[in-house]
């Protein structure tokens, strides 16, 4: 699942690069992007590593403020996830968001939404909490903008999980909604609670009083991998 994120973040990136407002483009004019949240749902069982993936992305909505892009993972011609995420731009000495104008010109829309119309990225209470822990930000949770990753707060709210229910689950979505940037040798708060059901957990991470990132995972019972015994490494020169 980590990977599935990792990858569309790319994949937006570069498609940025080849319109000039990649995060070095906009670094110059004291801008950067931010995500702020995104859905991810998984369809099928996962690739095997070393297997070849396809992915695609799309701007698929531009307000004045906001950025949407949908995107669509395969392997063998076939949807194994999907999903869309909500992208801004700030201004790198205010921390405030600025029109959209600002790089619109430069992108091309493509309306077509793969979860339905985009909405707000809101993640309810959860009820009964379940598992917290505590994690102190290192350089390795650091991104391009010298803020923690988004990776970061997602592997926090996983660990809260047990292995014992994990190993016999798979994560079928994947809600995710930063509310604040957090930065190097920060103290996190992670509270994990269940949801509507054994399968739905809610997870806040905070920052002192204040929540950086809420997160949202819905779990299916464990596909089948038997098939691994079968698996043949696909060793490419």
């Amino acid at each position: 699942p980590m990977a599935a994120v990792m990858f569309f973040q790319d994949c937006f990136a570069q498609y940025m690069t080849t319109k000039n407002v990649a995060a070095f483009d906009l670094f110059k004019d004291n801008i950067y992007w931010v995500i702020a949240g995104f859905n991810l749902q998984f369809e099928k069982e996962m690739p095997f590593w070393s297997e070849q993936i396809q992915i695609e992305i799309w701007v698929s909505e531009i307000s004045r403020m906001k950025m949407y892009t949908d995107f669509v993972l395969y392997h063998n011609g076939e949807v194994f996830a999907k999903g869309d995420a909500c992208w801004f731009i700030l201004d790198m000495n205010t921390k405030r968001p600025l029109s959209m104008s600002k790089i619109s010109d430069n992108i091309d829309i493509v309306s077509e939404f793969v979860l339905g119309e985009h909405t707000k990225f809101n993640i309810e209470n959860g009820e009964t909490k379940i598992a917290q822990t505590e994690y102190v930000t290192n350089i390795n949770d650091i991104d391009f903008n010298n803020h923690v990753n988004n990776k970061s707060y997602i592997n926090l709210a996983q660990s809260t999980i047990g292995m014992d229910y994990r190993s016999n689950h798979s994560l079928k979505n994947l809600t995710v909604k930063f509310c604040k940037e957090t930065y190097i040798y920060d103290t996190l708060h992670c509270d994990t609670y269940k949801g509507e059901d054994d399968k739905t957990f809610i997870h806040k991470i905070k920052k002192g009083d204040n929540s950086v990132c809420e997160i949202k995972t819905i779990w299916t019972d464990s596909i089948n991998s038997s098939n691994i015994e079968n698996y043949k490494l696909s060793i490419r020169n």
